[in-house]
C-alpha cells in the first residue's frame, strides 16, 4: 500500500512530467512548422494563414525571434479571456456545455474540500483505531486519515452522517441550477438560429414494402394522405456504401495526378515518370501525367455506372426517407408522434443535422437492429469482467505488503526504496491507464455495429458503455481486488465471520490507489493533452510522406473535436471518485480540485485554437452527465450505509436510509422538469419561429432549399464536369495507357496547369420515382471534381446563427460580424 512517501514519489514524478509537457508545448507552438498543429481551428475558419510564407529559409523552420522565448507562457491567461457567449459561437453548444462540467466540478468539490478537510480530518485522526490494528491489517499515515480509524460504535459516526446530508444537499443544489441553466442555453441556442434542414426534417424508417410501389411512392402517398397541409418532400435512403469506397479510391488517383502536374509545373523541363509494376518497382516507364488521366477516365466510367446502379436498383434503395415539412410545427407534430396503428412501421424521430447522420448504418434493415443489441450487449458484458484480469494485475502491483507476507522470496526486490515508492506510487495509475487506452476505440467499434445513424448517438453510446466498464472495472474493481491483495494475509488467517469487518475497514484505504491514479490521468495526462504530441508526429510524418497536394496539407491538419466518448466517462469517474471519497477519506478531494482547475485550463485552449467540432448536438449529451453524477451520491450513500454496518454502528445507519429515497425524488423531478427539454421540440417554439420566418422572408422556397439536404454526402462530394456522350460496353475492357518517353516534347495541352478553365454544371439530385427513369444505352461518362462536402455550418458572432450554404459549384464559407480576437503568436497579433 502506497505511504506518504510512495505518493510524494508519484506526485513529484507527475508533477516533473506535467511541467515537461507544457514548457515543451510553449515551445513547439511557437515555431512556425508547427503552427497548423496548434492554430488548426483559424486555419479552417479562414482567418489565420501560415507564418512560414513571410520568413527565409530557416524562419519558415524556427522561431528567430529570442523575445517570444521570454513570454512562451503568455498563452495561459489568453485561454480564459473568451467569454461563453463567444465560445459558443466560435466552437459551438456541446463545447461550451463540455467546459461547464468542469466549471461545475469547481463548484462542487470546491466548497466540499474545505468543510470536509477542516471537519471530518480531525474527526477521522482522533479515533485511533487503526493503530491497535496496524498488526494484523496493511495501513499506511493516509488510511490514519480515513473514516477506517474511526472506532466501532462510536458517536464520531454523526459528525460523517450530518456531512453527508450536507454535501448530498449542496450536489443536488448545484445540479439543479446547472440542469436549469443549461436547459436554457439549449432551447435559446435553437431558438436564435435560422433556419436548419434538420428543424424541418423527419428520419422514417421501417416503411412498408408495396408489391406495386416503390420505396419513394409508398413515402409520398402516405404523408400527403396523413400529412396534407404541412408535407413538403422527401428523400429516399440509399444504400451507396460501395460507391463512397469507389469515390475515396479515386480521389486517391486524384490526388497523384495533382502531385505530378504541380511537380511538372515546377520543373517543365522534365517529364515525371513511373513504373506501372508493384508499388512502382518494376515494369513500363510511363508518363505519370498521362498515365493518371488514363486511369482517372476509366474509373469514371465505373464510377459513372456504379452510380447509376444505386439509383436505379430497387435493392440500393432502403425502406426509410429523410421526410421534409413546409414548418418546424409540421415536423414536430410528426417527429414526436405515432404514425401507423402498427408501431413497428413508419417510426419516426427528428433527423440528425446533415453533418451529424453517420450514412453507413442507414442501410442496416431495421429488423436487424434488435439483433445486433442484443449481441453488442452480451460482448460489452463479457469484456467488462474479461477485463478484470489486469486491473487485478496492476492492483497486485499497487500492494506489494501483501504479496510480500504470501511471498517473502520477494522480499529483497520490493524493499529496495526507490524501487518500492516507483511500484506503489507510479506503476499503478500509469498501467491502469495503458489497459483503458485502446479502449474507447473499441467500444465506438460496438456501437457502430448496433446500428446507431447519428455520431452523436454513436458517442453517446459509446460513452455509456465506457462509463459503465468505468464503475466496475476502474473503481468497483480496483476496490475488490485491491482489498483482496491488501488484506490477503487476514484473509488467509481469520474466520470467515471476520472477512466483512475486514472489508468494511479496507475499502477507504484504496483512495492512495486513486491518488496515484488522478496524479497520472488528471495531471500529467491532461498536460499531455495539450502537447498534442501524437498529431505532430503524425503531422509531420505525412508533409513528408504523403503530401503531395494542398488538399493533403488541410487533411493532414486535421485537428479533430473533443473526444467525448472518453473525455465525458472520465469526467464522471472523477465526479465518482470525489462524491465516494469525501466523506469516507477526505484527503483525495485536493487531487481532484486540482484536477478540475487544470483540465479546465487546457480544454478550454483546446477549443478555443484546436478542435474543430463535426457535429453539433446542442448538448444532448448533458441529461447522461446528471444523471451519473445522481448515480454517484447513491453509490456514496450506499457505500457509507454498509461501512457504518461493518462498524457495527446500528444506531446511525437508519438516518441514513431516507438519503437515496431522498436523492432518487431529486432525479426523477429533475427529469420530468428538464429533460423533455433535450427529446422534443416545444410546439409552442415551433410555431413562433414560423411565424418570424414567415414576417422575415415571405417568398422563401423551402422545397429547393430542403430538397437535397439529406441527399448522400458522395453525390455532394463533387462536381460533374465536362460532360460527353459515350459508349460504354456492358464488360468494359480495360484501355491500355499510352506510355510517352521522358524526353518527348510536350504539348500545348499537356503544359496547362491543372487549374484549366472548366464549364461546371451542379450535381443533380436522384430522382424518387423509379418508374420515371430512363435507361439510355449512351451513358453519360461523368468526369468527377472532389471538393468540400456542400453542408457547410457557419457560425455568426452577433446573431447566433448558424447558415446552410446548399452550393454544388462554389464552396465559400463566410463569416459574420465576426468579434475581435487577438492571438499572440511569435509573428505578432493575429485579430480575428
Amino acid at each position: 500500500m502506497a505511504s506518504l512517501e510512495d505518493i510524494g514519489v508519484s506526485a513529484l514524478i507527475n508533477i516533473i512530467s506535467a511541467f515537461a509537457f507544457l514548457l515543451a508545448f510553449a515551445v513547439l507552438r511557437i515555431q512556425p512548422i508547427n503552427d497548423r498543429v496548434y492554430f488548426p481551428k483559424w486555419y479552417i475558419n479562414g482567418v489565420r494563414s501560415s507564418p512560414r510564407h513571410a520568413h527565409n529559409f530557416v524562419g519558415k523552420f524556427v522561431n528567430l525571434d529570442l523575445k517570444t522565448y521570454v513570454t512562451f507562457l503568455n498563452w495561459m491567461p489568453q485561454a480564459l479571456k473568451m467569454k461563453e457567449p463567444d465560445i459558443i459561437e466560435h466552437a459551438g453548444l456541446d463545447s461550451a456545455v463540455f467546459l461547464r462540467i468542469y466549471v461545475l466540478g469547481l463548484k462542487i468539490f470546491g466548497p466540499i474540500t474545505v468543510a470536509a478537510l477542516l471537519l471530518l480530518v480531525p474527526v477521522n485522526v482522533s479515533g485511533g483505531t487503526l493503530f491497535f490494528l496496524s498488526k494484523d491489517l496493511v495501513v499506511s499515515d493516509i488510511d490514519k486519515l480515513s473514516i477506517s480509524n474511526i472506532q466501532p460504535k462510536s458517536l464520531k459516526f454523526f459528525a460523517h452522517i450530518s456531512m453527508i446530508y450536507a454535501f448530498t444537499f449542496w450536489i443536488c443544489y448545484m445540479l439543479y441550477k446547472e440542469y436549469d441553466t443549461v436547459s436554457s442555453m439549449r432551447l435559446s441556442f435553437i431558438a436564435s438560429k435560422n433556419r436548419r434542414a434538420e428543424q424541418f426534417t423527419v428520419l422514417v424508417r421501417s416503411v412498408p414494402h408495396g408489391l406495386s410501389h416503390s420505396v419513394s411512392d409508398n413515402v409520398d402517398k402516405f404523408f400527403k394522405k396523413n400529412h396534407p397541409n404541412h408535407y413538403l418532400c422527401h428523400q429516399v435512403v440509399y444504400n451507396a456504401n460501395k460507391f463512397r469506397r469507389l469515390v475515396s479510391r479515386r480521389h486517391r488517383l486524384q490526388n497523384w495526378l495533382d502531385y505530378n502536374q504541380n511537380k511538372f509545373e515546377r520543373r517543365p523541363e522534365k517529364r515525371p515518370t513511373l513504373r506501372t509494376g508493384f508499388l512502382g518497382l518494376w515494369g513500363k516507364k510511363v508518363d505519370s501525367i498521362e498515365y493518371y488521366r488514363q486511369q482517372i477516365k476509366e474509373f469514371d466510367q465505373h464510377l459513372t455506372m456504379e452510380r447509376q446502379k444505386v439509383l436505379k436498383d430497387p435493392k440500393c434503395i432502403m425502406p426509410a426517407a429523410f421526410v421534409s415539412f413546409n414548418s418546424r410545427y409540421g415536423a414536430a407534430v410528426c417527429a414526436q408522434t405515432q404514425q401507423s396503428k402498427n408501431p413497428t412501421l413508419w417510426l419516426t424521430n427528428w433527423a440528425p443535422e446533415p453533418r451529424d447522420v453517420y450514412w453507413k448504418n442507414l442501410a442496416i434493415p431495421f429488423v436487424s437492429l434488435s439483433i445486433r443489441k442484443l449481441i453488442i450487449s452480451l460482448t460489452v458484458f463479457a469484456l467488462v469482467f474479461f477485463y478484470m484480469i489486469p486491473i487485478a494485475f496492476v492492483q497486485s502491483l499497487a500492494n506489494l505488503e501483501g504479496l510480500e507476507k504470501v511471498a517473502p522470496f520477494l522480499r529483497p526486490v520490493i524493499e529496495l526504496k526507490f524501487i518500492k515508492s516507483f511500484l506503489q506510487g507510479f506503476l499503478p495509475g500509469l498501467a491502469l491507464k495503458f489497459f483503458l487506452y485502446i479502449l474507447p476505440s473499441v467500444l465506438m467499434v460496438m456501437s457502430k455495429v448496433e446500428g446507431h445513424v447519428a455520431f452523436s448517438v454513436l458517442e453517446r453510446r459509446t460513452a455509456a458503455k465506457y462509463y459503465y466498464f468505468m464503475l466496475v472495472n476502474v473503481f468497483l474493481g480496483s476496490i475488490v481486488t485491491g482489498t483482496a491483495f491488501e488484506q490477503l494475509h487476514s484473509f488467509l488467517h481469520q474466520s470467515p465471520t471476520q472477512i466483512p469487518r475486514t472489508i468494511g475497514v479496507s475499502i477507504p484505504m484504496k483512495a492512495t490507489f486513486f491518488i496515484t491514479y488522478i496524479m497520472v490521468d488528471g495531471w500529467a495526462g491532461i498536460a499531455a493533452e495539450i502537447l498534442r504530441l501524437k498529431p505532430l508526429v503524425i503531422f509531420h510524418l505525412k508533409n513528408i510522406f504523403i503530401v503531395k497536394t494542398e488538399r493533403d496539407r488541410e487533411n493532414a491538419m486535421d485537428p479533430g473535436g473533443v473526444d467525448f466518448p472518453e473525455a465525458i466517462p472520465s469526467l464522471q469517474l472523477y465526479f465518482l471518485m470525489g462524491i465516494v471519497y469525501a466523506v469516507v477519506t477526505p484527503i483525495l478531494l485536493p487531487f481532484i480540485l486540482g484536477f478540475f482547475a487544470f483540465a479546465y485550463f487546457v480544454y478550454r485552449h483546446q477549443i478555443i485554437n484546436v478542435y474543430n467540432q463535426q457535429y453539433e448536438s446542442c448538448a444532448a449529451f448533458w441529461p447522461h452527465v446528471h444523471s451519473r453524477i445522481v448515480a454517484s451520491l447513491l453509490i456514496s450513500q450506499l457505500l457509507l450505509l454498509g461501512l457504518l454496518s461493518t462498524k457495527k454502528a446500528a444506531n446511525s445507519t437508519p438516518l441514513l436510509v431516507a438519503l437515496p429515497i431522498l436523492t432518487l425524488t431529486f432525479h426523477k423531478y429533475c427529469k420530468n422538469r428538464f429533460e423533455p427539454a433535450f427529446r422534443e421540440y416545444p410546439l409552442e417554439e415551433a410555431m413562433e419561429k414560423d411565424e418570424q420566418d414567415k414576417a422575415s422572408e415571405p417568398e422563401i422556397n423551402l422545397k429547393s432549399y430542403l430538397a437535397d439536404a439529406y441527399l448522400h454526402p458522395i453525390f455532394h462530394s463533387f462536381d460533374e464536369v465536362e460532360l460527353q456522350e459515350v459508349k460504354v460496353d456492358k464488360n468494359p475492357e480495360t484501355i491500355p495507357s499510352q506510355p510517352t518517353t521522358p524526353d518527348r516534347t510536350p504539348s500545348q495541352q499537356e503544359t496547362e496547369s491543372i487549374s484549366h478553365s472548366r464549364s461546371h454544371s451542379p450535381s443533380p439530385s436522384p430522382p424518387h420515382d423509379l418508374n420515371q427513369q430512363e435507361h439510355e444505352e449512351p451513358t453519360r461518362v461523368q468526369q468527377y471534381e472532389f471538393r468540400p462536402p456542400a453542408s457547410v455550418y457557419q457560425y455568426g458572432y452577433e446573431q447566433h446563427e448558424s447558415i446552410f450554404h446548399y452550393n454544388m459549384d462554389i464552396y465559400e464559407a463566410t463569416r459574420h460580424d465576426v468579434q475581435d480576437y487577438v492571438v499572440e503568436s511569435p509573428h505578432g497579433y493575429y485579430r480575428y
